[in-house]
């Protein structure tokens, strides 16, 4: 019975662990700058894909 509370304890604290870890947000470019996605997808402009340019 002291096993089973042990590997309960340990799940437990493994799952308080992972839910703390940092989450990524991915961005729509894929991990490109927007210099080069604009190269990939043959735009005359950088701007609609760099963060803070959507607004203008």
């Amino acid at each position: 019975m002291k096993i089973i509370k042990s590997i309960g304890a340990a799940i437990l604290v493994g799952l308080f662990v992972a839910s703390c870890a940092p989450r990524l947000k991915p961005n729509g470019n894929h991990g490109l700058p927007p210099g080069q996605v604009k190269k990939v997808t043959g735009a005359k402009s950088a701007k609609h894909y760099a963060p803070g340019q959507y607004k203008k």
